[in-house]
């Protein structure tokens, strides 16, 4: 019986894995000698941002059946032209960027970046295509909205967004309360808005957008002498390359050749065309469209697709971590060979298993996905197709988890079945199979279905890796409507309903392999407690 019904959840999981295969992305190939791969976030408009169609220029996005637009974009397909390339745009984490580009992940990075000297160290800068001013985005009724110095924010709780300049220029403020730098645009905008800072720094074209499409959030700008003090490439925004790379020189030749009145006119259409300022629909009645379902409508697909990424890292590192642990469990319970030799191949792998263990139980899914994914193409020139390298990254951290789990399963067996079995004349391998491994699964599986939760969650981190899941697609999404609360609720809403579906799937199976027997003291104890009350 137990066998049956973990037979029928593998063959849901391998039918879920096929469901999910077209939602992916291809292997990931060298660049061909065809192609310009350009990394971007996909989610900083102006400059770059989401959308479901192809209206207004859009490129397809690598992996995703979604486009992306802006300025970045803008100036990409202009480069790729020139070049007699096909652009290729790899939506990727801001803080993905570098190590893709130094990875060989990408050839480019046009992201709205600034060639500061800290970054010329790790790559090299193009000259620059748009150069704007420092701001700082505050609420329209807050005390700071009115401000005409940096000394009139002194107090303030202002923050910029990690890995930028904009964090480190927040120290001129005086008496400035600094608060943690935040990965990306939305999340200081969310923070902004439930009033936990008082302000953010960013730039004049992201300020304009952001006063475009929120009534309640204000864009200051500063005099001359009264603003930030920066160095003229901190404003900058640039493309980054590898070291020593050729095809910069030809990169900065096509970038002079685009006048500045033209880059401006690029600017200003995409500050027109972003899909925040898409036309609200109106009902039959004269109301105005639901908010949600606005944003279904706008990034429904993205998020079906998130979704079926999700479910597929989730089910199959599950599976896999599960098998990984019983393998792992099965092995420690093998009794000490006679041979000195194999005793000592033994000690051997079990200590290696043990490292492994602690390595990846010890350590987050997101540090093990930048070293597993971005440090083996650095190290080796190994190029992982990015799906199968999160299917890899969520199966050896959840195996890491179930062999402690499957340890406690195994112990939770009494020690007078493994001597029965035994007196009977069955082998160590007959024992664990037909005795103690089918109690085990029964004892494993609350934390299983745990282990399936949680997973169902932590996928958000392989993000860095440009796996475009259900929270990167969210946060896209949310980027580029700035409908920050609305799409983190839908998201939400889906996360629930997956995280709470699978639990309630499991109980349906522990149920069943419990047999009615069970079901029926398990009520009838109830019944009892009940009665006791």
């Amino acid at each position: 019986m137990n066998k049956k019904y973990f037979s029928v959840i593998a063959f849901i999981a391998l039918f879920v894995s096929f469901l999910g295969l077209p939602l992916v992305s291809h292997a990931d190939d060298k660049t061909p000698e065809g192609e310009l791969r350009v990394g971007m976030e996909a989610g900083y408009a102006p400059f770059n941002w989401t959308q479901k169609d192809d209206r207004n220029g859009a490129v397809p996005i690598q992996g995703d059946k979604s486009y992306a637009g802006g300025y970045d974009v803008e100036i990409a397909k202009r480069i790729a032209d020139k070049m007699n390339r096909k652009l290729v745009i790899v939506k990727t984490e801001w803080d993905g960027l570098l190590p893709a580009l130094q990875s060989g992940k990408i050839d480019a990075v046009i992201a709205g970046m600034s060639p500061t000297e800290e970054r010329r160290k790790e790559v090299d800068f193009s000259d620059e295509y748009y150069e704007s001013q420092l701001v700082i985005i505050t609420r329209k009724d807050s005390k700071y909205a009115k401000a005409k110095s940096l000394e009139d924010f002194s107090g303030a709780k202002i923050t910029g967004q990690l890995s930028t300049f904009h964090y480190s220029v927040i120290d001129q403020i005086p008496n400035v309360d600094k608060q943690q730098a935040m990965d990306n645009f939305p999340a200081m905008r969310v923070a902004l808005e439930s009033g936990t800072i008082d302000g953010y720094v960013g730039e004049r074209p992201e300020g304009v957008t952001v006063e475009s499409v929120n009534p309640d959030l204000k864009m200051v700008e500063f005099p001359e002498g009264q603003g930030f003090q920066n160095n003229p490439e901190d404003v900058q925004v640039s493309v980054g390359m590898r070291k020593g790379d050729p095809l910069l020189a030809e990169v900065n030749q096509i970038l002079s050749e685009i006048p500045a009145d033209e880059r401006t006119d690029i600017m200003d259409q995409a500050v027109k065309n972003q899909p925040a300022n898409e036309e609200v629909a109106t009902n039959e009645d004269g109301s105005q469209e639901n908010v949600f379902v606005r944003i279904l409508k706008q990034n429904g697909m993205m998020f079906l697709r998130g979704t079926g990424m999700t479910l597929l890292l989730a089910i199959v590192g599950t599976t896999v971590g599960t098998g990984i642990g019983l393998l792992i469990g099965v092995f420690r319970t093998i009794p000490e060979s006679k041979n000195s030799a194999k005793r000592g191949m033994q000690k051997v792998f079990g200590w290696l298993l043990n490292a492994y263990i602690e390595i990846f139980r010890g350590t987050p899914m997101i540090v093990q996905s930048a070293v597993i994914y971005y440090g083996i193409a650095m190290a080796f020139g190994i190029d992982l197709n990015r799906t199968a390298a999160a299917l890899f990254i969520v199966s050896i951290n959840t195996g890491a988890y179930m062999s402690e789990i499957v340890r406690g399963g195994i112990y939770a067996v009494d020690k007078g079945q493994f001597e029965a079995a035994h007196a009977i004349g069955m082998t160590h391998g007959q024992t664990m199979s037909k005795v103690v491994l089918p109690q085990v699964l029964r004892n494993i599986l609350p934390a299983t279905g745990n282990e399936l939760v949680i997973n169902i969650k932590d996928t958000s981190v392989l993000s860095i890796i440009s796996v475009s899941e259900l929270f990167f697609q969210g946060k896209s999404a949310a980027g580029t409507n700035y409908m920050f609360f609305q799409t983190y609720f839908i998201i939400c809403v889906i996360y629930f309903v997956l995280t709470f579906s699978a639990t309630r799937l499991l109980r349906l199976v522990e149920k069943k392999m419990d047999g009615p027997d069970a079901y029926a003291r398990l009520e009838e104890t109830d019944v009892a407690v009940e009665a006791d009350k």
